[in-house]
């Protein structure tokens, strides 16, 4: 062994990976109808900086994404312009789609049938 390639290469990874996918995957989805089959109802766009999109494979395009799942992640900017005048509002941020699901959460507790 002796080497420390092997942790740079998978360990280090994984400890800046797995925050990430995990404060980014969950706001594609929470806190929007999960019974409907308009992916412009159950998924959500948020804008990221350049850093996180490389990370999250442009995955935060994420209404284009389930919407026309056959378009490589590369092209997922493209496609948001030529389509983004059919899609609801995205998300200016992180911050900002946080700050919008967490009373849609909280109001969920008592209303499971409550979605934005």
């Amino acid at each position: 062994f002796g080497s420390w390639i092997p942790l740079v290469l998978i360990g280090l990874p994984r400890l800046y990976g797995t925050w990430h996918m995990v404060t980014t995957g969950l706001l594609q989805h929470i806190g929007l109808a999960d019974n409907v089959t308009d992916h412009r109802l159950n998924t959500r766009t948020v804008y990221m900086n350049p850093i996180s999109r490389f990370i999250y494979w442009n995955m935060n395009y994420h209404v284009e994404h389930h919407m026309f799942p056959m378009v490589p992640y590369h092209a997922l900017p493209k496609l948001h312009e030529l389509i983004k005048h059919d899609l609801p509002e995205p998300n200016p941020s992180m911050l900002h789609a946080y700050r919008e699901v967490w009373p849609v959460l909280l109001r969920q507790l008592k209303y499971e049938d409550y979605y934005l």
